[in-house]
Order: C-alpha cells, then structure tokens, then sequence
C-alpha cells in the first residue's frame, strides 16, 4: 500500500512538475505595462513589430509609470511583466524593490516629450509663467511672507490679466510619471520664484520639497485619471477647462485642442528638442533580462524600437510626436539597448 502511495505522489509530483514548466512556456507574447505617455509610441512599435516579424503582436498596457513599476519589479515568470514604459527613470526604490525580486534590468532612453497644459480650441489659449502655474495648483502658496491654504478660486484672483474663470484643471494621479515630472519641472518650478521659499530650499530641502510638489484637493485640481484621450474629450466638452498631458497626445489632437504658452514659449517640437521649453522629460522603457529569451521576440522588439526606423530623426515615432535624442546618444543608448546592458543604480 505504502508503494502504491508512493508511487501515486511521484506521479502527481511530476505531473505538477510538467504543468509548471507547461506555464512557464505557455505565453509567446509579450506583455508590456506602464506610462500613458510612452503607451502610443510602444503601442505604434508593438504593431509594426507584429505586422514584419515572425512573433506574436505584444500585447500593451496603459497602467501608469508607477503601476507599471510595481508590476514589473513583482517577480520574474510568465504572471509577470516582461517591458515597463515610464515617463520619468526609475526611482532608487523601484530599483531596489526588482533587485529584491530577482529582476535585473535593461533601461532604454528613447527620446523626449514635453508636458503640456492644454484647453479647447473654443476658448482663447492660456499664457502662464511657471510662478502662476504653482499659484494655481499648490496646496499651500505665500501669502504676504506666509505659507497659507491656496485662496485663489478663478484665474483672475491670481493676475487680471487671466481669464475670469474657475481654476479647474484635468490631470494625472499620483501613480503617474507625467505628475511626477509635473510637479518637479512646473509646480517646482515655479514655487523657486517665490523669494521665501527659494530661501526655504536653502535650508531645508525636504519642506521645501513638501510645499513645492503638494497639488491642492479642493476641486481646483481633478483627478482624470491615466487616459488622456479621456482628458481631452472633457476639455471638449468643458472649454474653460485645461488638461495637463504630454505632447503627442496636444500634437494628435491639434485640430481639437491647443497648448498653453509657458513663460513665453510655445509648446511645439522644436521648442521641445532645442530645450526652449521648460516643462520637457526623458522617457524610458525598462527591460527585464530574466525573460529575454523565456518570452519569445523580447530581444528583437528592444532592436525594433530602438531602429533608425522608429525612433530616429525621420522614424515613424516623430510623426506620432516623440521629440528624437541627438543622433550620438541615441547611437550609444541604442547599442546598450541592444546588448541587453544591465542597469545599475
């Protein structure tokens, strides 16, 4: 009897064995999460890798530069992700959360993009300064030398020469890199302008930090979400409303919506390229090397995406508004890429 048992759990043991290493095989795409923003751009890749080879058509999701980290750093395997798309390079965090996992990384630079805030071609567009930008957003702002809850209710409170409308502004939540690079580059930005608090920075950084990146939550300021297509149909549907979104989705929309000049500067291509406008971010997708090779085509979309063909000067990416790195980078990130250079941090 105990030989038949014996036998009997050998038996279940290997047919476990068998569907694991069943699972292990069983996905022959790849799966890719992450930033709203690099998604058209992966997405445009994905289908034209699908289209002229010989692999399975990746499958990609919209899930937000945060969510795509913490899905992506989870583990290695089948259940989990092989590429994240993010809008902003990985947190020391994030990286540490991977290593922890097991997963060592490949990070791949691929070009540039601008943060736009944006409002329909119904109403007039928007000139702001950096400084106006925090004075409309911030959670706390100076007033008369003190920090104090945000008063300001319409544009108009915060300079006359601003609509006389609602503050209301559409943007990302805080999973999103376009936030985080939002907050650093405008928000940031524009609380530096203030004397006292530029004074506060001196200091102590982390305050500083705190009140500069603090986004207010009485209203002024809408949660919408990471779908930016879906941003733009409610600027349609409200014109005193702004968005704030990256680039291509202001340069795929231009015949709906219009981007707000900043400090001058108008948000355009060459703007973004040239560095003129301030309110620019790099833009990533990370690796993960383990899978290279479990998951058929990783190797081979990484070479795709980073071919003259997509994300060069003339490449196909341009046309669907990714601003291009200078050619020397883009020849050492490229060559990197294509190696499988693992990231260390």
């Amino acid at each position: 009897m105990n030989v038949i048992k014996k036998v009997l759990t050998a038996t279940a043991l290997a047919g476990m064995m068998v569907a694991i290493a069943g699972a292990a095989q069983a996905r022959d795409q790849i799966r890719i999460v992450g930033s709203s923003t690099v998604f058209p751009f992966s997405t445009t890749v994905a289908e034209n890798f699908g289209k002229t080879t010989g692999f399975k058509t990746p499958v990609v999701e919209s899930t937000g530069s945060g969510g795509g980290m913490k899905l992506f750093c989870a583990g290695v395997g089948v259940e989990h992700p092989d590429i994240t798309n993010a809008s902003r390079r990985i947190k020391s965090s994030e990286y540490e959360d991977c290593t922890k996992n097991g997963v060592s990384i490949t990070e791949v630079k691929i070009g540039f993009d601008g943060i736009v805030l944006a409002n329909s071609k119904e109403s007039d567009r928007f000139e702001l300064s950096l400084q106006q930008i925090y004075m409309a957003l911030a959670k706390q702002v100076p007033v008369d030398g003190k920090l104090v809850d945000n008063p300001y209710q319409k544009w108009s409170d915060i300079d006359p020469s601003l609509p006389d409308s609602k503050i209301e502004v559409l943007g990302p939540p805080p999973t999103s890199g376009t936030r985080d690079a939002f907050v650093e580059l405008a928000m940031e930005g524009g609380a530096k302008k203030f004397d006292s608090l530029a004074d506060l920075r001196k200091s102590d950084s982390k305050a500083f930090e705190a009140v500069a990146h603090t986004i207010r939550e009485d209203g002024a300021y809408i949660e919408a979400g990471e779908n930016d297509n879906l941003i733009i149909q409610k600027l349609e549907a409200n014109p005193k409303a702004l968005g704030i979104f990256g680039f291509s989705f202001l340069d795929q929309n231009a015949d709906k919506i219009q981007g707000s000049i900043v400090d001058k500067t108008e948000p355009t291509f060459d703007n973004i390229a040239s560095g003129d406008y301030g309110v620019s971010r790099s833009l990533y997708f990370y690796v993960k090397k383990e899978h290279v090779g479990s998951v058929p085509g990783i190797a081979e979309f990484v070479k795709a995406f980073t071919s003259d063909d997509a994300w060069g000067d003339e490449g196909y990416l341009a046309d669907k508004g990714l601003i291009p790195l200078p050619t020397k980078e883009r020849t050492v990130i490229g060559n990197a890429a294509q190696g499988l250079e693992q990231l260390s941090m």
